[in-house]
Order: structure tokens, then C-alpha cells, then sequence
């Protein structure tokens, strides 16, 4: 891999990751850009003792463009966009609407691939290896920031999740706390340790391994599974055998190993409707341990794949119980929705 750093004509970093070591990457951003200007704000909330970002200025932030004004597309043709060369492998670049920035943190753009027309379950395992590269260089860079405490690699995928720009792309959130999800999951881990003597996330995995009722793939380096008290319609929960903090610790064979399970995930998704149905819309997530805390090193690196669509045709909202009382009520048994996952298998 050949990473290389440059900036955009507001002085944002942007950061190629190519598979070639002679790829040259040169290209000037020629646009008159202003100085990107925030105001991003963390508050706490007092009853719930949880963070909410504010941040005004992403009112503005590009909304569901054309094709051909996409702004995550190569520079082509005397249009100009945030990736200022004519092709890419993968890219990586400061969000220009952040929601967060400066002290109260880090956001930056993946772009997965140049094809505006793909998504991740259409790239081959070797670009999928590329973003995992990528995922994994940015953790380690942001990680030396003082402002980060957490990252967060991520995609959101399809207009139903929210998305306002088509092409294939994820997100890279710095948080400078630790956040409230993983705070919840590091107070389980910690009673579990009291109680048992046991890690947690060792335990659940063993535990789904040996009843394998919900297990959709199993591998060599990782295993996935829908989880036993699954929140979500069709959420799998991908982890690694050998249990690291994050991505940064993943040894070899899980890397060489990652795409081809990933890859297959996705696809699966993308079947669990049936044929003739539109994209599965999903939200994809690493959960990684966050810095400088106490049982940093009996946290495991994860994966979160689920989607809002519960049945052909209809979403899963989150309404008054969800919402209100974070009480999620699940219409699809995880046991049934592994079965679906496992019958939805490439061929």
C-alpha cells in the first residue's frame, strides 16, 4: 500500500491509499474555497450524563446531488470535487461539514472507490483490503491526536439509513469521550470480570459458537453471528478468533482473511429479501476500544452490520418505545433471521 498526504484549497487533509507503491498523486485542488468554519459544541446531558454534539453549520451540508455533481467522484472533465485527481483506489478526507472538529474532535470522509455506481459488497477482496488498510492507518493516526479519546470507522448505506450523497463512502468519527455504547459495554465487561473471572466478549462468543443456532459463518480467523438478544430485524456480530482491542492489533491472518468474510456478509444482505428487491439499506460499525482507560485490554474489536428493514417493503422504526425508553422490540427472532443469513449463502 501506498499512502500519500495532501491537502484541499481550504487546508483540509486529504489522504490516498493506493494498492500500487509507483502511483503518483499530484493533482491540485484548483477550487476557491473558503476556510472551513464551525461550530461544533459537545454538551452534556445532565440527566443522562451523555455527550450530544451541536452543530449548526451542517445545515447546509450537500443534500442528495445529481450523479454528476457528486463531490466524492475523481475531478473529471473540468468538474472539480473533493477528490482533486481523476481516479482513486481509496481516499480519505476531513468531512467539510463536521459534526465534530477541532477540540471536540476529528470527522473525516472514507471513499471506497472511484465507481459512483458500486457499493462495498461490489468492490474484489483486494480494494476491501485496501479500506481495512485504510480504517486501520486512520485509527492509529487519530489515536495520537490529544483530542480523541475513540474512533469509529463506519458506513451508512442507502437513503433510508439517512444517506445524502450516493457514492460508496463511510465515515471516521475521533470522539474526545469515551462513548455512551461503549461505556455500557466496558461496565458489563467489567461485572462480568467480578463475577466470573471471565471476559465477556470471550464468553458470548463461546457461547454462540457452542449452541450455533445463530451462527451465520464461521472461519478460521472470525466467526459472525446474530446475536441472542439482537436489537435489530438483521444484525450479525462479526468478530475476530484472537480477541485485540482494535483494529490496529489485528495480526495477519485475520487481515488476509477479513475481506473475503466481509465481502460475503454484505452479500448475504443483500439477498435476505429475495430477488428483485432494492439495496438492503445497513449501517455497518467497528466497535474499538477507547484510549487511556482502565480494561482498555479486555475490550474486543467488533463488527456491527444491521439493517432497519424488517420485511419486504417495511422499516423497523425506532417509535415510542425505542425512542422513548430505549426499549427495542425486535419483530424477527434472531434465531430465524440467522437461518435467512445462512440460506442466503454465495454459491
Amino acid at each position: 500500500m501506498k499512502k500519500t498526504v495532501t491537502t484541499l484549497a481550504d487546508g483540509r487533509e486529504l489522504i490516498y491509499y493506493d494498492a500500487a507503491e509507483d502511483t503518483v498523486r499530484d493533482a491540485v485542488d484548483r477550487r476557491p474555497l473558503d476556510p472551513v468554519s464551525t461550530s461544533s459544541e459537545i454538551r452534556r446531558d445532565p440527566l443522562l450524563g451523555d455527550a450530544v454534539a451541536i452543530a449548526s453549520h451542517r445545515q447546509s451540508r450537500t443534500y442528495h446531488p445529481p450523479a454528476d455533481a457528486c463531490p466524492l467522484c475523481p475531478t473529471r472533465e473540468g468538474r472539480h470535487s473533493e477528490i482533486p485527481d481523476g481516479h482513486y483506489d481509496v481516499a480519505v478526507f476531513e468531512n467539510r461539514f463536521p459534526s465534530l472538529a477541532g477540540d471536540s474532535g476529528r470527522c473525516e470522509v472514507v471513499c471506497f472507490t472511484s465507481d459512483h455506481d458500486a457499493s462495498f459488497a461490489d468492490l474484489t477482496e483486494e480494494q476491501a483490503a485496501l479500506v481495512l488498510a485504510a480504517w486501520t492507518d486512520r485509527t492509529a493516526a487519530l489515536a495520537a491526536l490529544d483530542q480523541v479519546t475513540q474512533v469509529f470507522c463506519f458506513e451508512n448505506r442507502g437513503a433510508e439509513i439517512g444517506v445524502t450523497l450516493g457514492h460508496p463512502h463511510g465515515q471516521i468519527y475521533g470522539y474526545p469521550f469515551v462513548t455512551p455504547r461503549t461505556e455500557l459495554m466496558l461496565r458489563s465487561a467489567a461485572r462480568h470480570r467480578e463475577e466470573t473471572g471471565g471476559n465477556l466478549f470471550d464468553d458470548v462468543v463461546a457461547r454462540e459458537e457452542k449452541d450455533g443456532s445463530r451462527v451465520v459463518l464461521a472461519t478460521e480467523h472470525w466467526i459472525a453471528f446474530v446475536p441472542y438478544a439482537a436489537h435489530w430485524p438483521y444484525e450479525v456480530h462479526l468478530y475476530p478468533r484472537r480477541r485485540v482491542p482494535d483494529l490496529r492489533e489485528l495480526d495477519e491472518g485475520a487481515r488476509t482473511e477479513f475481506p473475503q468474510v466481509y465481502l460475503e456478509l454484505l452479500r448475504r444482505f443483500d439477498r435476505i429479501f429475495g430477488p428483485g428487491e432494492p439495496p438492503t439499506p445497513y449501517i455497518s460499525a467497528w466497535h474499538q476500544a477507547p484510549f487511556g482507560i482502565d480494561g482498555r485490554e479486555d475490550f474486543a474489536l467488533h463488527l456491527e452490520l444491521f439493517t432497519i428493514r424488517r420485511t419486504s417493503g417495511k422499516l423497523k422504526f425506532l417509535a415510542g418505545s425505542e425512542s422513548g425508553m430505549s426499549v427495542f422490540i425486535n419483530d424477527v427472532p434472531p434465531e430465524a433471521a440467522a437461518e435467512r443469513l445462512r440460506e442466503v449463502a454465495s454459491q
